[in-house]
């Protein structure tokens, strides 16, 4: 499983699929006691000896239509990955903590005295058409991100500690002179040169390699600018995982066939169907057993707990909902957030009144039994002591919001609150429409924010479709102001490819010096030190917090139904990137 930042119908996922975190020992500190009923569930269904064959149908959640980005380094959605999980495979097997092993398709070497990762295809770890994975597939997918052609927001700044990378990116060289290929492109070994390593190269989700490999022999006559088009991505994709792709309906549903030259064996089952079903229907869906695999959405959770023939599983994903402030925009042509000081949302007052205007705890509460609880800072509780516990979060504060707005200058004329500078004060908000309770949720703070004297209102005077909403956020539409969006992170905790100064990510487009400096520090070479990293890392959460330029809302409990029937599916991230392998009816 690819572990890079992406964004979901909660929030955002890691590349190939969800980023799996365990409920386990570490639900106590997920921000809630809420929810003792899910600190229950296992992480996995019930472990016995499967057979071959039969069909699993997936459920994949969405009101929209699924983009069908079949390639990691140009899809952005969660809902594609899941949509792609059983073919996409990670080049990296990890253990329960997100270390790398050398259990999975490649193995793994770091060289902190050359300065090099080498990466190691297994031989044997073959594409769906037969052909074994190379080393120009493991370098092919750098070419993909930084080539502008393709216009992919996965490129960060990151990957420029690669020699060579930025050159590349800018379109002054033909090559990227730091990967290297010792056995020539057919081999399969890939060497790649840095400038410098960072210390969380040995997790998963780092951000300073690629975890995915791209067919290189299949896409080389594409185009980079009509790659994300190209049947060879959306109708005819290629990967090196348990199932191939057989058929498509645009948007609707994708079937999965076992891939015959898989690498570990072959897989159980005969089929694999993913079908989009609408949030409006999933409850019904669990409770008639529409469908094999489906997850819970919380605000439903009463409806379906007693549903029969299931087994439930669970897990706190590494993810969070957030208010982010448009203050600036993303510049193509210098490759990096531009900050506009003047901007609407640019007043720090403005942004933490906001903040403590949002009732967060209470309307998670009512709506979802506690299954989705309140986050007080950018980095999960699941991360240990990077989490700091002492940053509280913006409870929710009428009081302490009108003394901050009466105090920055932002007085009332009439019903509404106007500018420092006296100018009237209309705040844009952009929220997408996922599931049934959305609504009523963004309306609440919305109500709330009104009793501040603050003119808040949907853009559009409605919530806003999924991949209508991200168009407008990715493309800075000046019709926005504020946004609630959402991450499902990385199991690397370093926020660099989400907040820094060259992260097409960093949809808010803030950019300080002080952010930039703190950021650097995290994944600097003194960060090799545990202990200065975590103390930096708490500086940076305080930094965020202060600031207010993001406000983390909220993280759910990931409940999923599984048929009875079935074994092998596991949220282990120890699992994660066998488990379509691993699936199958019990005898």
């Amino acid at each position: 499983m690819k572990k890079s930042k992406l964004f979901s119908s909660i929030g955002v996922v890691s590349a190939a699929a969800l980023t799996l975190v365990a409920c386990g020992k570490n639900s106590n500190n997920a921000g809630t006691n809420d929810a003792k009923t899910a600190s229950k569930f296992p992480q996995a269904v019930p472990a016995k000896e499967t057979k071959q064959g039969g069909t699993v149908k997936v459920a994949i959640e969405t009101d929209s239509p699924f983009t069908g980005i079949f390639l990691n380094e140009l899809s952005t959605t969660a809902i594609d990955s899941s949509v792609a999980s059983p073919g996409n495979e990670s080049l990296f097997d990890v253990d329960d903590d997100y270390k790398i092993n050398n259990k999975g398709p490649a193995s793994l070497k770091i060289d902190k005295k050359a300065k090099t990762v080498t990466i190691s295809i297994k031989k044997g770890v073959k594409w769906s058409d037969g052909k074994q994975v190379v080393a120009k597939d493991i370098e092919y997918p750098y070419e993909i991100m930084a080539n502008k052609a393709s216009k992919t927001q996965r490129y960060t700044s990151q990957f420029e500690f690669i020699k060579g990378m930025k050159e590349y990116h800018e379109g002054k060289a033909k090559s990227i002179s730091g990967i290297e290929m010792p056995d020539g492109e057919n081999g399969l070994k890939a060497v790649i040169h840095y400038t410098e390593l960072k210390p969380g190269m040995y997790n998963s989700g780092n951000g300073y390699f690629w975890e995915s490999a791209a067919p290189y022999h299949y896409l080389k006559n594409v185009p980079f600018s009509k790659l994300e088009s190209s049947d060879e991505v959306r109708k005819n994709p290629l990967y090196f995982g348990p199932y191939q792709l057989s058929k498509v309906v645009r948007g609707q549903s994708v079937t999965w066939v076992p891939n015959k030259y898989y690498w570990r064996g072959k897989p159980k089952l005969d089929k694999v169907v993913c079908q989009v079903v609408s949030t409006k229907s999933a409850t019904q869906a669990i409770k008639s057993n529409k469908f094999d695999i489906i997850d819970v959405i919380n605000d439903q959770w009463k409806e379906v707990k007693d549903s029969k023939d299931v087994n439930f599983v669970a897990k706190i994903p590494l993810a969070y909902d957030y208010l982010g402030f448009k203050v600036g925009k993303w510049n193509n042509k210098l490759g990096k957030n531009v900050m506009n000081p003047n901007s609407k949302m640019a007043n720090k007052s403005l942004r933490q009144a906001l903040g403590y205007g949002m009732n967060i705890a209470q309307v998670t509460k009512h709506y979802t039994d506690g299954l989705t609880f309140q986050v007080p800072t950018l980095i999960p509780a699941q991360f240990g002591d990077y989490f700091n516990k002492d940053v509280k979060g913006f409870s929710y504060n009428l009081k302490k919001a009108n003394q901050i707005l009466d105090k920055a200058g932002y007085k009332k004329k009439g019903k509404w609150r106007v500018q420092p500078n006296g100018k009237s004060l209309k705040i844009n908000l952009l929220a997408k429409s996922r599931n049934p309770t959305d609504e009523p949720i963004i309306q609440n703070y919305i109500q709330q924010w009104h009793k501040l004297g603050l003119n808040v209102e949907l853009v559009g005077g409605r919530m806003t479709e999924f991949n209508s909403f991200y168009d407008k956020v990715q493309h800075d539409d000046p019709g926005v102001d504020m946004f609630i969006g959402g991450w499902s992170l990385s199991s690397e905790p370093s926020p660099a490819g989400l907040y820094d100064e060259g992260a097409p990510f960093n949809y808010e487009r803030y950019v300080t010096s002080k952010n930039t400096e703190l950021l650097k520090s995290l994944d600097s070479q003194k960060a090799f030190d545990h202990k200065y990293r975590v103390e930096q890392f708490h500086k940076w959460q305080k930094y965020m917090f202060d600031e207010a330029y993001v406000i983390p809302i909220s993280n759910s409990y990931s409940v999923t139904a599984v048929n009875k029937k079935l074994s092998g599916y596991s949220v282990k991230p120890s699992e994660s990137n066998s488990v379509w392998y691993q699936i199958g009816y019990v005898k």
